[in-house]
């Protein structure tokens, strides 16, 4: 069982949706634990100083583009969690260079820095636009759960290890759907959706925390660890969200796909269901010839898990119980 009294663990990305979920978990399950939250947002951070109070929280200002402070930073850590991203698709393709800075050079600045201080774990939140991506953002992130994976080969004497978790679109977090939607609702009383075959993997903040836990638990390096979430579509969700409400369909915008993958036919050949997650492992493996302490079935030859061919899917009452406060 994962505990983390004790611990000190640095939170990057902290200020964001994820964050504050992470820390809302760190602070009411291990009182012991010590978070540093890693940011730009200097307001953001004001605001949870106000939230939780300096006992067990750290407030470091910082980018992971800057290697040196990302050095100082993970000094003396037990665990990084790797959160910090641009995610919205139109402002990285609008801003490639500021999306590779980011996301992949800011992946590099935090597995030289966790090897360099020897950080025993770090998990990176990786996202289903990694997978066969046909837009920037989806690439950047790919790039990341390479550097992750393959930067196991770099923490050579077994001091640190780095896995990945990769998951669907969040519910309520920022960058969704649903706060949109409300927000058309409101100013004009009608919502727009781009295409109404459309359907993505689903999962809940509190799920999302879930799964980076489970990740720090099991991981024995090198790892993707993909979570069981169900399908939803989105002409489901805005019944939940407006019934009744007049829709206005805008065609699939520039680097959208209809569906979304979170393992592919050639990485399902290694792969293996543990019953709570599929754990995508490493091509070339990290431990040494005992082998993974990962335990669980090889997938059957041409699996996939798509949202489109999911067996499992959110009815309309299902997701609106699901949505938070408006």
């Amino acid at each position: 069982m994962l505990d983390l009294n004790g611990a000190t663990i640095l939170l990057t990305g902290g200020t964001g949706s994820f964050g504050n979920a992470f820390i809302d978990r760190v602070v009411r399950c291990w009182p012991d634990a010590v978070v540093r939250v890693y940011s730009r947002d200097e307001l953001k951070q004001s605001q949870l100083r106000a939230r939780y109070g300096d006992s067990q929280l750290r407030f470091l200002i910082g980018d992971v583009r800057d290697r040196a402070r990302m050095s100082r930073a993970a000094e003396g850590c037990d665990v990084i969690v790797h959160a910090a991203a641009m995610k919205q698709v139109e402002a990285c393709e609008y801003n490639p260079f500021e999306a590779v800075r980011t996301n992949v050079l800011g992946a590099q600045h935090v597995v030289d820095s966790a090897i360099d201080a020897r950080v025993p774990k770090v998990v990176a939140l990786s996202t289903d636009k990694a997978v066969n991506p046909v837009n920037l953002y989806g690439a950047t992130k790919l790039c990341q759960e390479k550097i992750f994976v393959q930067g196991n080969a770099y923490a050579a004497q077994r001091h640190t290890r780095l896995a990945c978790v990769r998951y669907g679109n969040v519910v309520g977090s920022r960058g969704s759907v649903v706060p949109v939607f409300r927000e058309q609702l409101a100013r004009n009383g009608r919502i727009t959706i781009t295409d109404e075959r459309m359907t993505r993997f689903w999962i809940t903040l509190p799920q999302a925390v879930d799964l980076v836990l489970h990740a720090l638990e099991h991981m024995e390096g090198g790892e993707v660890f993909v979570p069981k979430i169900p399908s939803m579509r989105v002409t489901d969700l805005a019944d939940a969200i407006a019934p009744g409400v007049p829709r206005d369909v805008i065609g699939i915008r520039p680097g959208e796909k209809l569906h979304e993958i979170l393992v592919t036919v050639d990485e399902a050949r290694h792969t293996i269901d543990t019953g709570e997650v599929f754990v995508v492992l490493p091509e070339h493996p990290w431990w040494d010839e005992m082998g993974s302490g990962i335990v669980g079935k090889p997938l059957r030859d041409g699996f996939s898990y798509a949202s489109d061919t999911n067996d499992w899917w959110l009815t309309v009452d299902e997701l609106r119980g699901m949505l938070p406060a408006a």
